[in-house]
């Protein structure tokens, strides 16, 4: 007898920003158990000291979360110059500290523009990446050194937004803030520390705001603390609170926009049910086609080598 599943079968994609000082998958259980929902997943660690766009997919959306860990993100960050720490960020403890040399805007733009296109970067020991199923900052608390591989990522555009070069007398660190639209996998961190680096004072991040994540805006984001005052309060929830939470999800086809739309008839949609291809040939060239059947996103499709459509994922929404 099949296990009844914990919660409600409610589906959508919360849009959070992501507060300071906790993990994404904390944030994601506070999410999950405040809508009561079966499933749920992010789709892309921030740092405990990171904020932002931190989308929450809750239900059938789960579906499609790996398409919004592909998509492109855009950060905004501030990197404290003239000392390193053992995180590569501020939770670190600084070890190594070397003073600015003195930096032009025009310095400072042309060193950024040096880092833009494609290129490879070497994940940090302070990530969440996996290694014998462990992740990575577990062995990086323990002082042990794991060989990781470079991976291709592209750094679109970095732009400056402020900078400050104190002298060495004042209190106020020497810092860049810049913003950073980049593919998927990068590591911001790395990016600050490969700055630092290429000044030759060494750096490391003290903010790091993510503003975009696919086709998700901050402002469309709701805070962590919005959800639990206005709703944490009235708990154990009833059905009414819960349908006005519901209103706060985007549908689940908003993470899958890109793709081209094919309305099904009753007949191709049964077959598409029973993992049958159905001869439909769409207007566009496209790697998944998004199927929808009375309106209602029902799957994700690809194009077999007959050139029909073969269900690649069926939703139940």
């Amino acid at each position: 007898m099949a296990r009844r599943k914990k919660g409600r079968p409610v589906n959508g994609i919360l849009v959070l920003d992501k507060p300071t000082g906790i993990t994404s998958n904390k944030a994601l259980q506070k999410v999950k158990h405040l809508f009561n929902a079966q499933k749920a997943g992010h789709t892309g660690s921030l740092d405990p000291l990171a904020t932002g766009v931190l989308p929450i997919c809750l239900g059938e959306a789960t579906k499609v979360s790996h398409y919004l860990l592909d998509a492109d993100k855009r950060y905004r960050a501030k990197c404290i110059l003239g000392s390193v720490t053992t995180t590569g960020d501020s939770d670190g403890e600084i070890i190594q500290q070397k003073p600015v040399p003195e930096l032009t805007k025009d310095d400072i733009l042309e060193l950024l523009l040096s880092f833009t296109g494609l290129q490879d970067q070497t994940p940090p020991m302070y990530s969440a990446l996996k290694h014998n199923g462990r992740p990575l900052y577990e062995y990086a608390r323990k002082g042990i050194e794991i060989e990781r591989k470079s991976r291709q990522i592209t750094l679109f555009d970095i732009s400056l937004l402020d900078f400050s070069i104190t002298n060495k007398n004042s209190a106020i660190p020497a810092f860049i803030e810049i913003e950073v639209h980049c593919s998927k996998g990068t590591y911001i961190r790395t990016l600050c520390e490969d700055i630092g680096h290429k000044i030759g004072c060494g750096a490391y991040i003290s903010e790091l705001r993510r503003i975009e994540s696919g086709p998700f805006l901050l402002s469309q984001a709701i805070t962590l603390d919005n959800l639990l005052e206005k709703y944490s309060l009235n708990e154990p929830l009833d059905a009414q609170t819960f349908e006005r939470m519901d209103q706060l999800l985007l549908p689940t086809d908003t993470a899958i926009a890109q793709f081209p739309a094919i309305e099904l008839n009753a007949q191709q949609f049964d077959r598409i049910q029973h993992g049958m291809t159905i001869d439909v040939q769409p207007d566009l060239e496209s790697d998944n086609y998004r199927l929808y059947f009375n309106k209602t996103l029902t799957g994700l499709a690809i194009l077999d080598e007959n050139r029909q459509l073969k269900p690649k994922r069926l939703l139940f929404l």
